[in-house]
């Protein structure tokens, strides 16, 4: 975009003088960042001009968009915030600080060569993946100070995801390896964010885009069956809108009728979430229907459904009942006159200006204007988000918690009095008692849904009615943390739970945590597990803080367990348990080469998950390194690169394993129920029983050590067991 593209792009309502604050921005920032390329060669100015471009679009006021070719400017160039407040007022240099502030560590977007110089430090397992760990934690912490500036100032985000936007568009001028890794972070915290934001049209974009480079074969797959028969489709499009109209009119509501844009991600997201063909996705063909006010929605609702057949479970009510980031539409699919589906949405002018731009659609563009009750809400509901995340320090708590309790799909669910609380999709009694009140949360001892008594593993749906049982004092359970339990969802209970243990004496906590690691490693059959140097590895010099950190839940055995699967303390928990079948470097499969000798990597050592590529060595066959490797991405001979894969691994290890409990009847189904929905087969058992006990001994076939830790809490978990352990032999 050049400048005259951009200041033709400006809103009408643009003063003389909001025109020259923006082209006053434009020359300081194209001198600014003068012989400054980006990655495809072009003037860094190029995506400075952009960012305002498609902050225009949005309608954002002029400070906005000034401060949009101004972002980089702090970070990147040698002009001073003092310079900014000088030459355009205090409003934008704060705006251009917000988002300085939240790039002043290493950014996301950036700092490739640190990366590859810190896998290049040292081939040790465990220093890779405590590098990588702090790499994470760096994102995490930028990620951090951006949700957090979206409850001081939602407009230092909207260039933040404006600024991201472009990058995405742009993403095809860089390497691979950051591609995949940009395209990910987008479609797990940006895309999700301008979703929350209500800003659809930006939501979308990112997605289809990000996908493109996260699931490449996907995508292609998914565009090819969009674009067959361009010609008919579009046919079938204006039949369809005409047919539209005609029922409309002859109804009396007039109707602006558009093709709806079909979205690759979302056409995915239900094949996945659905588990169905790309033919039995509802909304590859999909329409849009402008009608005036809200009655004529519902009464253009009832003509549709008289003329053709709704699909059952697919019709939604968003005007009764607004999403919670104040979306309001009625969704519906008919079977149309083709035998086919048809999504249709109609919603009113307003509506759909909202559904586009959502929060940005509500700016105020000059002083004195009247207040808009609704923009203010939104606000008050965003601050809202951030307020007990202001307590989070933990930079990967903090973004798990935005993920879990802010980005996922939402349940509403009633107290006894009728108070309705939104809650994220898979939440708790658990979760629904320390979102009433915090003190609930620590006294709850069970719950009632829709008046019958039910576990605290049940999982909440909208519309529910949950009444939650109390004690008169005391507090959580430690088990409520154990993410193999499923007791608790969002990182606001969590949060809530270890902030409760914290404030337990020390020596408690101490205490506690070294009793529980200890019981854990005793019953993983991990008993010569050097503690101190496990400590070390996740940066604790005194043992007794190691200890205090479990006792507290601020680390977790899961997390424990999951690290020591990762080095070669794992052959501790190998020993005498023969595999099954083979594993290893037999699951790599060479494409067009079957049968070719391969070996793994030492620089990189890939293991199943990530993106991989061969590279042809002479006498020794392929080897495997990940696609990011330092070594393959300086490697000169391309023609020596060969595409392989992850086959199925089929490697399992029996392990013996005993089972104390009380005995009652539907004991044995319940145990071999649990382990087989775990996906383990039990190659043995026996069962003994004497004095109304029951010990069983099985040999369950698993996988590794998180295996085998999962399936031991759960079975515990059972009414009546009071053990469930490895056995070791001897």
């Amino acid at each position: 975009m050049r400048i005259e593209t951009l200041m033709d792009a400006l809103p009408e309502n643009y003063s003389q003088a909001d025109r020259e604050l923006v082209l006053r921005a434009y020359r300081v920032a194209e001198k600014a960042h003068e012989g400054q390329k980006r990655a495809s060669g072009e003037a860094y100015i190029y995506h400075c001009v952009e960012v305002a471009g498609i902050l225009a679009e949005m309608r954002v006021p002029p400070a906005v968009v000034a401060a949009g070719l101004l972002h980089d400017t702090v970070e990147d160039t040698e002009i001073t915030l003092d310079d900014l407040r000088n030459d355009f007022g205090s409003e934008v240099a704060m705006l251009v600080d917000g988002v300085t502030k939240l790039t002043q560590l290493p950014r996301v977007t950036r700092g490739e060569k640190q990366e590859n110089e810190e896998q290049e430090d040292s081939d040790a397992s465990d220093l890779e993946q405590l590098q990588r760990s702090r790499k994470y934690d760096a994102a995490s912490e930028t990620l951090r100070k951006t949700f957090m500036a979206m409850g001081e100032d939602v407009r230092v985000v909207l260039i933040k995801l404006a600024d991201r936007l472009h990058n995405v568009r742009t993403l095809r001028d860089l390497p691979e390896h950051k591609q995949r890794r940009i395209a990910q972070e987008t479609l797990d915290i940006f895309a999700p964010l301008a979703n929350r934001l209500g800003i659809w049209r930006m939501k979308w974009e990112l997605e289809d885009r990000a996908f493109q480079f996260v699931n490449p074969e996907k995508h292609k797959e998914i565009a090819r069956y969009l674009t067959e028969n361009p010609a008919i489709r579009e046919q079938q499009m204006l039949s369809i809108k005409e047919k539209l109209v005609d029922i409309l009119r002859q109804s009396g509501i007039q109707a602006d009728i558009s093709a709806r844009p079909k979205h690759i991600y979302s056409i995915y997201r239900k094949m996945v979430r659905k588990n169905v063909p790309f033919d039995r996705v509802t909304d590859v063909r999909g329409v849009r229907v402008i009608v005036p006010d809200e009655p004529s929605c519902y009464a253009a609702l009832g003509y549709i459904h008289a003329h053709w057949r709704p699909i059952p479970g697919e019709f939604d009510d968003y005007i009764a009942g607004p999403k919670d980031n104040f979306y309001r539409s009625l969704h519906t699919a008919v079977m149309y006159d083709d035998g086919k589906p048809l999504e249709i949405q109609i919603r009113t002018p307003e509506m759909n200006q909202d559904a586009e731009y959502g929060i940005s659609a509500h700016w105020r563009y000059k002083e004195g204007s009247s207040r808009d009750q609704d923009y203010e809400r939104r606000i008050i509901w965003l601050r809202s988000l951030m307020e007990w995340q202001q307590d989070v320090q933990d930079a990967r708590e903090f973004v798990d918690s935005m993920k879990s309790d802010v980005f996922e799909e939402r349940v509403y669910v009633f107290t006894p009095k009728g108070d309705i609380y939104d809650l994220s999709a898979g939440s708790t009694p658990i979760d629904f008692a320390y979102h009433v009140h915090t003190d609930i949360g620590h006294r709850c001892r069970g719950a009632k849904v829709n008046n019958k008594l039910v576990s605290l593993d049940n999982v909440l749906h909208t519309g529910d009615v949950c009444e939650i049982l109390t004690a008169k004092r005391g507090g959580p359970s430690r088990d409520w943390l154990n993410p193999n339990l499923n007791l608790v969802k969002t990182q606001r209970a969590k949060s809530k739970i270890r902030y409760w243990f914290k404030k337990q004496e020390r020596e408690q906590n101490i205490n506690q945590g070294k009793t529980v690691l200890e019981k854990e490693l005793r019953r993983l059959g991990l008993i010569e597990v050097n503690l101190e140097r496990l400590a070390r590895e996740f940066d604790f010099k005194v043992l007794d803080d190691f200890y205090f950190a479990i006792g507290t839940g601020d680390l977790t055995l899961s997390r424990l367990v999951k690290h020591l699967t990762l080095g070669d303390k794992e052959e501790e928990f190998l020993l005498q348990a023969k595999p099954e079948q083979g594993g290893g470097e037999d699951s790599v499969t060479v494409l067009g080469m079957k049968g070719l000798l391969t070996s793994m990597g030492r620089c990189c050592n890939p293991a199943p998950g990530d993106e991989i590529v061969g590279y042809i060595t002479r006498g020794r066959g392929a080897t495997i390194h990940r696609r990011d490797c330092p070594n393959i991405l300086r490697a000169d001979d391309r023609d020596r690169l060969i595409k392989v894969g992850w086959g199925e691994s089929k490697t399992t290890f029996p392990v013996p394993v005993k089972i104390k409990a009380y005995d009652r009847n539907g004991l044995m189904k319940d145990v071999s129920t649990l382990i087989s929905d775990e996906g383990i087969n039990i190659t043995r058992v026996n069962v003994d029983t004497a004095r109304n006990m029951a010990v069983f001994d099985l040999t369950l076939e698993v996988r590794d050590i998180l295996q085998l830790s999962r399936v031991l809490d759960r079975l515990e978990n059972l009414p009546n067991v009071l053990e469930a352990q490895r056995v070791r032999p001897g």
